[in-house]
């Protein structure tokens, strides 16, 4: 069995801004995403799942770490200044990198 080193990028932000994150993602050279709905609580304060408009989501994206960097450097640029957001990358090892 082989595995690749990818990049894990997640991404934590208001619900109102899915949209644009996805544009970020699939302009930066990302494939897919797999997002949903999170709550918790720190500095912002508390966030609640219950409503959308009021809500978190949570977007994740396995990628090369080229593309990876592209995503992190514009969200900072682009969206960081003006919302509350969580942006991080991991290491990842993936069994079939084409789909990436």
């Amino acid at each position: 069995m082989n595995l690749h080193p990818m990049k894990l990028v997640t991404i934590i932000c208001e619900a109102v801004l899915e949209e644009r994150v996805v544009e970020v993602l699939r302009e930066s050279g990302a494939h897919g995403h797999t997002a949903f709905d999170v709550r918790g609580s720190g500095r912002q304060g508390e966030r609640s799942a219950d409503l959308v408009e009021s809500g978190n989501v949570q977007i994740e994206v396995i990628a090369k770490p080229s593309v990876a960097t592209a995503v992190l450097e514009r969200l900072h640029r682009e969206l960081f200044a003006a919302y509350a957001m969580v942006a991080y990358e991991s290491e990842v090892h993936v069994m079939r990198p084409d789909k990436f």
